[in-house]
C-alpha cells in the first residue's frame, strides 16, 4: 500500500488524470439517481395526497349530449361503492379588492367538497346547502389569494369582486400547498349553483368521487365507466376516469426505468475510466521494468509482483470512487437546496458505485499487473 500511494503521489497530475473517468463516472450515477428517486418520492407524495380510495371523472366530450347536470353528477352518488360525491364546475376569475386585482381559479363546489378533497377552513366556516340552494354570493378563499387582496388583514367578512359581482368571503381556507394541478392556495371556492351562472358554465365537467375503501376502487371505476357509457350514447372520447393509484404505479415504473437508465448512461463514464486505470498501469510497467527485474532477481515471486500492480490500480480507482463519492453526495446536497427540484440520496447506489469503482480496478488492473508479474527476471534486467 505505501509503494502504491508512493508512486501515484510522484506523478499526481497523471493519477488525477487518470481517476477522472471514476470521480466523473460515480458521482454522475449518486446525483442522477438521486434526483429521479426525488422526483418519484414528490409525485407519489402528490398522487397520495389525492387519495387512495378516490377516482376523477373528467367529461371530455362537446356539446349538450356529452354533458352532465349537477343533479345527474349528484346522482352518481348511487352506485354501489361509492361514499360521497364532489362535483365541481371552474373557470377563471379576475378577483378584485379595493386597488388590488388578480386572475385567480374559481371552483363552484358543493359542502361535500371539504371532505372528499380534504378542504377546510383556518377560520369562518365552510360553504353550506343552503349557500347552494340559493344561489347565495359567497366564497371561500385560499391564503395565496387572501395575501395577494388583503395583505395581511383577515379577509373573512370582506367583500370582493368577481368579474365586477361582489362575494362575502366566508371563511379563510387552510394552506395546502401545490398538486400535480397547480396551486391550491391561489383559489376561490364558490357555490356550485352560484358557479353555474357566474362562469356561464353549461353542465358538470368535473367529479371528485370518494369511494367506501381503496379494495373497492377497480370495481367502481367499472361500475362508473358502464353508466357514463351508457349516459353518453358509448360516445369515443366522452369522458375519463383517472385513479390515482393506476397514475402511481405507472409513474413508479417509468422513474424507475428513467433513473436506472441515467444511471446506465453514467456508468459509461465508469468503463471509460476503467480503459484509463488500465493504460496508465501498463505505461507504468513498461517504465518500470527494471524495477521488476531487480525484485524478482532478488526474491521477488509472481504473486508479489501481482498483488504490487494489482494494489497501484485498486488504489487508484478507490480514490477516484472515494472522490466521486464526495461530489456526488455534495452535488446531490446542493441541488437540492439551491435549485426546485426534489432530491433524495440514494444511498444504497453510493455504495453500488462505490463498489464498482472497485471492481473496475480489479478489472482492468489484471492485465497490466499480469504482465509485469509474467515478465523474466533477466529480460527485465536487460532492459533500457
Amino acid at each position: 500500500m505505501r509503494m502504491a500511494l508512493k508512486s501515484i503521489y510522484s506523478s499526481k497530475v497523471r493519477a488525477f488524470l487518470t481517476m477522472l473517468g471514476i470521480i466523473i463516472g460515480v458521482s454522475s450515477v449518486i446525483i442522477l439517481v438521486s434526483v429521479g428517486q426525488g422526483t418519484t418520492s414528490q409525485i407519489t407524495e402528490q398522487l397520495n395526497g389525492l387519495g387512495t380510495n378516490q377516482l376523477t371523472v373528467n367529461i371530455t366530450g362537446r356539446g349538450a349530449t356529452t354533458s352532465l347536470t349537477y343533479e345527474e353528477a349528484l346522482a352518481l352518488g348511487d352506485i354501489e361503492g361509492i361514499e360521497n360525491v364532489a362535483p365541481v364546475i371552474s373557470g377563471n376569475v379576475t378577483a378584485k379588492h379595493n386597488t388590488e386585482n388578480v386572475s385567480v381559479t374559481v371552483e363552484g363546489i358543493t359542502p361535500s367538497y371539504e371532505d372528499v378533497k380534504d378542504f377546510h377552513v383556518q377560520s369562518g366556516r365552510f360553504l353550506l346547502d343552503i349557500d347552494t340552494e340559493y344561489r347565495q354570493k359567497v366564497a371561500l378563499i385560499g391564503t395565496g389569494t387572501a395575501e395577494d387582496l388583503f395583505g395581511t388583514d383577515d379577509p373573512v367578512g370582506q367583500k370582493v369582486q368577481l368579474n365586477g359581482i361582489s362575494y362575502k368571503i366566508v371563511g379563510l381556507l387552510e394552506a395546502k400547498g401545490s398538486s400535480l394541478s397547480g396551486s391550491n392556495d391561489d383559489i376561490l371556492l364558490i357555490p356550485i349553483a352560484t358557479a353555474e351562472r357566474q362562469l356561464k358554465s353549461k353542465g358538470v365537467r368535473s367529479i371528485t368521487i370518494a369511494t367506501t375503501s381503496a379494495d373497492t376502487v377497480a370495481t367502481v371505476k367499472d361500475k362508473l365507466e358502464s353508466t357514463l357509457d351508457a349516459k353518453f350514447n358509448y360516445a369515443d372520447n366522452a369522458f375519463s376516469v383517472f385513479d390515482s393509484q393506476e397514475m402511481l404505479e405507472t409513474v413508479n415504473s417509468t422513474t424507475a426505468t428513467l433513473s436506472m437508465a441515467l444511471a446506465g448512461i453514467a456508468g459509461i463514464s465508469l468503463f471509460v475510466g476503467g480503459i484509463g486505470i488500465m493504460n496508465i498501469m501498463i505505461v507504468s510497467v513498461n517504465e518500470r521494468t527494471r524495477e521488476i527485474g531487480i525484485r524478482k532477481a532478488i526474491g521477488a515471486k509472481k504473486l508479489d509482483i501481482l498483488a504490487q500492480f494489482m494494489i497501484e490500480s485498486i488504489v487508484l480507482s478507490g480514490l477516484g470512487g472515494v472522490i466521486g463519492v464526495g461530489i456526488g453526495v455534495a452535488g446531490s446536497w446542493l441541488l437540492g437546496k439551491y435549485t426546485s427540484l426534489t432530491v433524495s440520496i440514494a444511498w444504497d447506489m453510493v455504495l453500488i458505485s462505490f463498489v464498482f469503482s472497485l471492481l473496475i480496478g480489479v478489472i482492468f488492473g489484471m492485465m497490466p499487473a499480469n504482465k509485469a508479474a509474467r515478465l523474466h527476471p533477466i529480460h527485465a534486467l536487460r532492459n533500457e
